[in-house]
C-alpha cells in the first residue's frame, strides 16, 4: 500500500494544532480537573462513553455525571452505595444513555476498582508483550465492567457504552479512553504508564475515516474495527512507536469551525505494506 501523506508533513501539523489552546469543544478537557490518575481515569472512561452526538450536548452530559462526583470521582463511588447512584442519576439523558445506563456503568466502574484497584490494573491483567494491539485486553476489560449485577441483568447497558470488540465495532470511544489515559503530551493527560502507546488503535469517526480514505490509509468503506486496525497499521508505519499521534491533530478540522479546511497533506508518498 502507498500512502500519500509525507511524515514531515503531518509533523508539522502535531506541532502547530497539537495544544491545548484547540481543545475545545471537546470532552478531554474533564480530564484536566484531576491530578489524581485514579480520579482521572474514572473521568475518562465517563467522558468518552458519553462522546457520541453533537459536540455541546456531549459537554453537557458529561457535566452533569462529574458534577455529582465532585470533588472526587474514587472516593464518590468508594462511599456512595448502588441505590445512592441510581437515585442521584436517575433523571439523567443523554441521547440514547438514560440514568439506569450512566448507573450500571459507574456500579460496574466500582465493582473493577474494588477486584483489581484500579481500571489501568484491570487492564493490564488482558494485555500480553505477544500481542499487536490492546484488543485482547480491551475484550477483557469490556467484560469485567460488564460484570457488575447491575451490567449482568441488562446487556444492552454493554453494547451502548461499552461494546466489546467482539462485536467488532470500531469501538472508537474506547480507543479514545485508551488515547487520553496511555498518550501523554500537550493534549493528552496520560496517567496509565505500564501500557505501551505502540498497541493502541486508533479512535475511528468520520472525520478519521474520510482523512484516511483521502490518504490511502483505507480502501474500506465501512468504519468498523477492521477498518480501524488498518488506518492504525498504516500509521505505524510512519510512527511505529505511536500511531495514534496524529488523531487530535487531523480530526480537529473538522470539530473546530475556526481553523478552516485541512491543509493539503499529499506532499509525499509513504510506502507501506
Amino acid at each position: 500500500m502507498t500512502v500519500n501523506v509525507h511524515r514531515r508533513t503531518l509533523e508539522k501539523l502535531y506541532r502547530r494544532y497539537n495544544r491545548r489552546e484547540f481543545v475545545h469543544p471537546d470532552p478531554i478537557e474533564f480530564l484536566y480537573a484531576f491530578s489524581d490518575v485514579r480520579d482521572r481515569e474514572i473521568a475518562a472512561l465517563i467522558a468518552s462513553s458519553l462522546a457520541y452526538g453533537r459536540v455541546r450536548q456531549i459537554l453537557k452530559s458529561v457535566s452533569a455525571v462529574l458534577d455529582k462526583m465532585q470533588p472526587s470521582p474514587s472516593v464518590y463511588l468508594k462511599r456512595t452505595t448502588d441505590r445512592g447512584i441510581k437515585s442521584a442519576f436517575k433523571g439523567f439523558k443523554h441521547r440514547f444513555t438514560t440514568g439506569h445506563d450512566i448507573s450500571c456503568l459507574l456500579v460496574g466502574t466500582r465493582s473493577v476498582i474494588e477486584d483489581h484497584g484500579s481500571l489501568e490494573r484491570c487492564f493490564l491483567t488482558g494485555l500480553r508483550d505477544e500481542h499487536d494491539t490492546v484488543i485482547p485486553a480491551l475484550t477483557v476489560f469490556v467484560k469485567e465492567l460488564c460484570g457488575g449485577s447491575m451490567l449482568r441483568s441488562n446487556d444492552k447497558v454493554c453494547l451502548g457504552l461499552v461494546p466489546p470488540p467482539e462485536k467488532k465495532s470500531a469501538c472508537k470511544r474506547l480507543n479514545l479512553f485508551l488515547r487520553w489515559m496511555v498518550r501523554k503530551d500537550e493534549v493528552d493527560p496520560g496517567g496509565w504508564k505500564k501500557v505501551p502507546a505502540s498497541k493502541l488503535i486508533v479512535p475511528l469517526d468520520t472525520h478519521m475515516h474520510r482523512i484516511a480514505r483521502e490518504l490511502g490509509l483505507t480502501k474500506r468503506k465501512q468504519a468498523n474495527l477492521k477498518t480501524a486496525i488498518e488506518i492504525t497499521s498504516a500509521f505505524a508505519k510512519i510512527a511505529p512507536e505511536d500511531p495514534v499521534k496524529y488523531d487530535f491533530t487531523l480530526t480537529r478540522f473538522g470539530i473546530r469551525n475556526d481553523l478552516g479546511k485541512l491543509p493539503p497533506l499529499c506532499k509525499g508518498r509513504v510506502r507501506v505494506g
